[in-house]
Formats: C-alpha cells, sequence, structure tokens
C-alpha cells in the first residue's frame, strides 16, 4: 500500500522537520519497529511514586506523534503536551525557583571522592567513578548499609537524605544515557533538602524529558491518605503519579501492539485530565500555582533549554484553543547544543537570556 498517497502532502509550514521524523518511517512500511525505553532506579512526590510500569509499545506511539517544532504531540482530535501542571501534579515537583543549572566543574577522581564524603557520608571507590559521573549501584549499595533511627545523628541523617534525593533525581527522574550512572554534580543544588525546594526541579525533569522526546522523534534514535511523622508534622499524600505504581502481570506483548494504540489514539477524545477538586489535588494546592502552569517560557535543564508552549493546548487546562502561532524555528538550533566534552562550560552564561526569560 503506498501510505504516502494515502494522507497525502504534510503541510512543511509547521512540521518543517517532517523528512527527519520518525513518523515519515511509517509511511515507508516500516510500522512495527519499537523504541526501548531507557530507566534506571524537596523528590517526596517522586519517592512515593516509586517504579512506575511502563510500556514501550505505548512510548513508541506517542513519540510518533511527538513534533520537535512545537513541543506537542499532534492528535487528531488537536495537539497536546506535558506541561508544567502535569509535572507539579503527577510527581509533586516544585515548578517556581531558580533554574538548574551551573558550572560542569573538572576534578580528579581523589576530589571527587572527598566531594562525595562531605555530602553523603560514603567514598566511593574509584572504579566507580567515570568522570564526574557516579555507578548508581554504588550509592544503592551505600544506602542498604546505613540504618536510620531515631537517634541517629542530625549529619547521617542529612547526608542519607541527599543520597537517596541523588538516587531519584539521576536514576529516575533525568536518567544518564548509560542508564547506570548518575552525575554528582547535583549534589550542590542538594546541599539542603529543604532549601533544594528553591530550584525548579519540575522545569528540569520538563525541559529533560522534552529533549529526550527530541531525540527520539528523529529517525535513527530511539488517592493515598497523608502520612505522620516525627509526631508533629504531616507529609502530603502521593500525588498522581502513585496511582501508576502498580504491579502488571504480563510478561510479554505482541509485536504488533503498537499499531492498536496507534488506532486507541486515534479515538482519543479530549477532557481535563484533573480533577481539580480531588482530595490529591487538594493535598498540594497550596503549592500549585495555575499561572506558572501557563506560562510560555524556556524550560532549563544545564545545557538543555526546550521551550514550554501551553498556548498550543489551551484545552488541557479548560480554555477555548484558539489557532496558534507558527513556531520559532530559532528554538530548533538549541537541539544542537548538548553537555557532553563540554567541561567547565558555564551553563548559566551561556544561556543567560533565556534564564532571564525565566526569572521574568
Amino acid at each position: 500500500m503506498d501510505r504516502r498517497a494515502e494522507y497525502g502532502p504534510r503541510d512543511g509550514t509547521v512540521l518543517s522537520q517532517q523528512s527527519q521524523h520518525r513518523s515519515d518511517e511509517i509511511l515507508d512500511g516500516d510500522i512495527d519497529e519499537v523504541l526501548q525505553a531507557k530507566r534506571a532506579d524537596g523528590f517526596y512526590g517522586v519517592y512515593r511514586c516509586g517504579r512506575i510500569q511502563y510500556d514501550c509499545h505505548l512510548i513508541t506511539a506517542l513519540v510518533e506523534r511527538w513534533r520537535s517544532e512545537t513541543h506537542s504531540f499532534h492528535f487528531r482530535v488537536g495537539e497536546a503536551t506535558i506541561t508544567l501542571q502535569d509535572v507539579q501534579v503527577i510527581w509533586g515537583l516544585p515548578i517556581d525557583g531558580e533554574p538548574v543549572s551551573g558550572t560542569d566543574l573538572e576534578r580528579t577522581s581523589v576530589q571527587w571522592q572527598e566531594y562525595c564524603m562531605q555530602y553523603t557520608g560514603f567514598a566511593p571507590e574509584e572504579g566507580a567513578l567515570k568522570g564526574s559521573r557516579l555507578q548508581i549501584k554504588a550509592i544503592i549499595h551505600h544506602i542498604s548499609r546505613v540504618h536510620i533511627t531515631p537517634d541517629s545523628p542530625h549529619l547521617t541523617v542529612v547526608q542519607y537524605a541527599r543520597a537517596v534525593a541523588l538516587l531519584l533525581r539521576g536514576g529516575m527522574m533525568c536518567p544518564d544515557s548509560s542508564g547506570n550512572l548518575v552525575s554528582l554534580l547535583y549534589l550542590a543544588k542538594l546541599e539542603d533538602i529543604v532549601a533544594a525546594r528553591n530550584y525548579s526541579w519540575g522545569s528540569a525533569v520538563l525541559a529533560f524529558l522534552y529533549r529526550e522526546l527530541c531525540n527520539a522523534s528523529e529517525k535513527g534514535k530511539a488517592a493515598i491518605g497523608p502520612h505522620q511523622i516525627d509526631n508533629n508534622r504531616v507529609l502530603p499524600g502521593a500525588p498522581y503519579g502513585a496511582m501508576g505504581n502498580c504491579e502488571h502481570t504480563f510478561t510479554r506483548t505482541v509485536r504488533t501492539t503498537v499499531r492498536v494504540i496507534r488506532d486507541i489514539l486515534d479515538e482519543m477524545q479530549y477532557d481535563q485530565p484533573y480533577d481539580m477538586e480531588s482530595n490529591v489535588i487538594m493535598a498540594y494546592a497550596g503549592d500549585f500555582n495555575p499561572q506558572l502552569w501557563r506560562s510560555i517560557c524556556p524550560l532549563i535543564f544545564y545545557a538543555i533549554v526546550e521551550m514550554h508552549h501551553p498556548e498550543r493546548v489551551l484545552r488541557q487546562f479548560g480554555m477555548m484553543q484558539n489557532i496558534p502561532d507558527q513556531p520559532d524555528t530559532r528554538d530548533m538550533s538549541l537541539h544542537k547544543i548538548i553537555r557532553s566534552n563540554r567541561t567547565s562550560t558555564d551553563w548559566v552564561l551561556q544561556h543567560i537570556l533565556y534564564i532571564t526569560r525565566w526569572q521574568r
């Protein structure tokens, strides 16, 4: 079947990168290739969500509809995307504050060992280090040997919390391309776990996700109640992401499952994704700022800068959708900026224009 004849020509005024997009391969007849997603094992919400199950067939079908020109999924009913609202509601991450950025420092292995000892209470073996990155299994091994009790010294508790936050940060929220390493540079922003909320970790995670979706879309790439602690401090209930924390019994899926999911996405109808009066939402209501959810702004994570375009998906916020403006093709050049082999680069200075826009 000539699928190009069936679907007709694409409008290149908006989707200017179609020739490099993986959906072009579907028109060429390669319709069953499934992407292999990578994963590794104030982030309380992420911790509560645990290891969320995922389906590579669903991820593949979504990546095929992701467009790097607009940072949105293109469905028959219109555009949809992952917004600042989603990362705050699903994972309970802060979306206000300073951007997560800084300088990629160069240190010797001994200096990184001392750095790790200072912040987490253990010095990893030299073999566990690869430049500024540390093997995740070294962190897990350390955490498994530390036993926190009501009598544990305050410093021990803080260092343990930093190690757990580092594991969540680099292992789950923004996994390294290797799948088993995490950057120790994050420790500087985890010096005080409470002060960590001064950084917009939510926008950093969203920037990372956008970049990964953009890369994957290119051809050839692939309600719980509150918990009481310390007798006088109440932690909020788990965010929406914890609802996906369940065990699946399926061990295999048929190769053509991705085709079924494509058909399901074609039948999707629009609706507001969250019940804003639910107990889950209300538990975090004090931290939510709907004005920030709808901000048209750059999302920043060290070398990564990706644009947040909620004006293209107003129906996700219960609003009427107008015809969006043409995407700014200048933003596409940001995809060429990567972190590899850029030691000593000051990303704050490199992206000062975008950081200024974020702060405004």
